[in-house]
């Protein structure tokens, strides 16, 4: 077993990492002199700011669209990045990458990325209210009306896919629901389609739009998890946000996305939670506040099981790359060039906008096979660069102040504390000290340049 080495720190160190801890689960992470900013207001009170985002603080969208513009897939991954690294809205840019992999809808069949970009703002706009909403907005979406039929789902002539993804992989769960369930749910459902947008060409993309046709809709009685009568599709939403099996479906994907690394999702029905208690606090808020995402994460959040699980998870191709970006702050003007990294993520096995099923991605140490672990290291050492961006030079400026020199232990120690507070093997801290002993006497950029470097390439370093 792996013996992981503690750094002592004083008790203002040990808030800043567990605030470093937190904002790289409720965000995607923090640079030193950020967390020296926050940590001047109490744990509670910054969960409070992140739950909720003050508009002001975000980024508008006719401002961002004036440096990252145009209508490819690459281009609004580009911009959405964007947001992700420089926003004070962090946990909204979280939330949507959540529910884009619970959601999981993919262009690669509806080719249309205006419907991809609209979702992606919806889960923006409604990701931490109440699931009811989030489910009847998902249900009115084009791009996943789309991409699981349901503009095909017509009275007398059902069509059972999206019925059937919502109930599997949406909101319950194998195991928790009959194939009638399945069929009436469907029922329900006929007759929510959109309308077909123009062509794409000459003029470029328009918004597709849901409509309601009644022609369409199947008026009969129908049973659903033993509720029968009339049921239409926000009927079938109502019961399903009512269930036990609801809440511990998606506070169990909460806990996975923001906790620690969970079993694949079709496991679930045979492998328990690997903290059940801390899954069954998380369900009992979502039951007495009606699927309230925003009350469940401040449980979570606040409670004793998150602040003890740091780097219990592997980070997603996308908040490795994004941190990165993060700590070298060379993406954190406006400017052209964010669609190179839609392609880096891609290379790392997570293509944002299009996931392989409707299942999803398979996360954790799916993420790190061995071509996804080297072109990782190759990006964060890439992106560190010759220590020119202003990230590094910022922390260089940082460890030059303060006694980061005084030995190769120190040096090590401040370098681990700019990248995150990794905690390291024994191992990996001895390789890393012998090196920063045999770098004495090189100028300080070029030692915590290659010390960075060194750093951004452990195992550890692959955690969140």
């Amino acid at each position: 077993m792996t013996t992981v080495v503690q750094t002592p720190n004083t008790d203002r160190d040990t808030d800043i990492e567990l605030l470093g801890h937190l904002y790289r689960r409720a965000g995607f992470g923090a640079t030193r002199e950020q967390l020296e900013r926050y940590i001047e207001r109490s744990y509670e009170d910054t969960v409070e700011a992140l739950l909720n985002p003050d508009p002001a603080a975000d980024i508008p969208d006719d401002v961002l669209e004036r440096y990252i513009h145009g209508e490819g897939p690459p281009i609004f991954v580009g911009s959405w990045l964007y947001r992700m690294i420089n926003t004070e809205c962090q946990l909204q840019e979280k939330i949507a990458l959540f529910w884009h992999h619970v959601f999981a809808t993919g262009l690669v069949k509806n080719e249309h990325v205006l419907s991809a970009k609209n979702q992606i703002k919806m889960f923006r706009r409604n990701g931490l209210g109440d699931l009811r909403t989030i489910l009847n907005d998902l249900s009115r979406d084009p791009a996943m009306l789309y991409w699981l039929d349901n503009n095909e789902n017509r009275n007398g002539e059902p069509n059972e896919n999206f019925g059937r993804e919502l109930l599997e992989l949406f909101s319950m769960g194998v195991g928790n629901y009959s194939e009638q369930d399945i069929k009436d749910a469907s029922r329900a459902f006929t007759g929510w389609t959109f309308e077909q947008p123009p062509p794409l060409y000459p003029h470029g993309y328009y918004p597709a739009k849901f409509v309601f046709r009644a022609d369409d809709h199947d008026s009969g009685e129908k049973t659903f998890l033993g509720v029968t009568g009339n049921l239409d599709g926000g009927d079938i939403i109502d019961i399903i946000v009512k269930s036990p099996a609801s809440a511990r479906f998606i506070c169990r994907h909460l806990y996975n996305f923001f906790v620690a690394d969970e079993p694949q999702v079709p496991s679930w029905n045979d492998v328990p939670p690997t903290d059940p208690e801390a899954v069954a606090q998380m369900e009992m808020t979502f039951l007495e506040t009606g699927g309230d995402i925003r009350s469940v994460l401040r449980v979570m959040f606040n409670s004793d099981f998150f602040k003890a699980a740091r780097f219990k998870k592997v980070k997603s191709p996308t908040e490795f790359v994004v941190g990165v970006l993060k700590m070298v702050r060379s993406r954190s003007e406006m400017a052209p060039g964010m669609t190179k990294y839609a392609g880096a993520i891609e290379l790392m096995g997570q293509k944002l906008l299009d996931p392989p099923t409707v299942e999803g991605w398979h996360t954790g140490a799916e993420w790190i096979d061995g071509g996804n672990l080297t072109e990782r290291v190759n990006f964060a050492v890439d992106e560190i660069g010759d220590g020119s961006a202003p990230g590094i030079q910022a922390i260089i400026r940082r460890m030059q102040e303060s006694d980061a020199f005084a030995s190769a232990d120190s040096l090590v120690n401040a370098a681990l504390a700019e990248t995150g507070a990794v905690e390291i093997s024994e191992i990996t801290r001895g390789a890393l000290t012998e090196f920063a002993a045999e770098t004495d006497g090189e100028d300080a950029t070029s030692r915590v340049v290659r010390l960075l470097r060194l750093v951004v390439s452990t195992p550890e370093y692959q955690f969140a």
